[in-house]
């Protein structure tokens, strides 16, 4: 069971189910209700966008739909005699307002032409509603609003906010380019300001070498702290916190998490231990890095930059 779920679904079985004023028809209901916010129209067109290559959308005024669809097949050979097939879907409401509601309900079977052979329906149809919900909050604006409710609420770091938004996604898949940015519409007659150019997200590893000038050709981003000791590492061209583009951390041990693949070799080939993996879930090019955790312990040999196989890392001497 999705631990985003575990223990704050409240479920009904009977013809009709509400919540509040939304009437729902259906044989299972499945309601969790986020403390956030999700107001805006371009909000919600947004999320719309990021997820209708993914899932089936669709959306009403204050409410998105997100549907699943399946097929189950009574046995595997389409040719033999007997063969049936039933195509299945379960779909998920994202009620907006003052606070977010998601809500799902299962149908009886029956709904779908009475196939009685399907096994296990109602486990499939409510693991794959839990899915869609993990694969929403992991990968739109929702997730940049659960991580900042649970930096202010619980008084946490970021890194610690995501690390625990991923603890209760499990069940969560990675939707490339799924936060589209908010486009506001603009009243017509009046002069709409120019906005920074959104950032396209590479479809893998982007070609090395680093690009030694990125300070001037990035725009510094949020700086990143070490959780086991606190050093903050400065980045450039950082986006979002889903990890999809990390532009360039490190200000005098310097790596493009973009371009970098992962394999290891400046972690082996560092005398002083500079480096130590973190994950990055999410992430075109690999999903952990070799992060600089103690970078003012770098006595600039240029090891690891040599042995660097896609060229992601520069060492810059620090002036005294």
């Amino acid at each position: 069971m999705s631990l985003l779920l575990k223990d704050r679904v409240y479920t009904m079985e009977s013809p009709t189910a509400k919540r509040g004023v939304y009437p729902l028809h259906g044989y299972k209901l499945g309601l969790y209700r986020l403390p956030i916010k999700l107001e805006e129209p371009a909000e919600m067109k947004s999320i719309f966008d990021g997820l209708k290559k993914t899932f089936v959308m669709d959306m009403f005024a204050d409410r998105i739909f997100a549907t699943y669809n399946w097929t189950e097949e009574n046995m595997p050979d389409p040719e033999a005699k007997g063969y049936e097939q039933a195509k299945l879907s379960i779909t998920v409401e994202i009620v907006s307002g003052e606070v977010v509601d998601i809500i799902y309900q299962i149908f009886p079977i029956e709904k779908f032409g009475d196939p009685q052979w399907v096994k296990d329906y109602r486990k499939k149809a409510d693991y794959y509603a839990k899915m869609i919900i993990d694969t929403i909050l992991r990968n739109t604006i929702l997730a940049d609003k659960m991580i900042e409710y649970f930096v202010k609420n619980d008084k946490i770091e970021q890194q610690a906010a995501v690390q625990k938004l991923e603890e209760i996604t499990p069940l969560a898949k990675i939707v490339p380019n799924a936060k589209p940015k908010p486009k506001v519409e603009v009243p017509a007659g009046t002069e709409q300001p120019q906005q920074e150019a959104q950032m396209e997200v590479p479809d893998g590893a982007k070609p090395g070498p680093i690009d030694v000038e990125y300070k001037a050709h990035m725009k510094p981003s949020t700086p990143y702290t070490v959780a086991s000791n606190k050093n903050v590492i400065k980045t450039w061209g950082r986006v979002g916190t889903d990890n999809q583009v990390l532009g360039v951390w490190g200000e005098f041990v310097a790596v493009d998490y973009d371009i970098c693949i992962a394999d290891g070799a400046c972690i082996d080939a560092c005398p002083v231990g500079v480096y130590e993996w973190f994950d990055t879930p999410g992430n075109v090019a690999s999903e952990k890095k070799p992060l600089m955790a103690r970078e003012p312990d770098c006595i600039f040999c240029l090891a690891c930059e040599g042995v660097c196989p896609p060229q992601a890392i520069k060492i810059f001497q620090r002036k005294s």
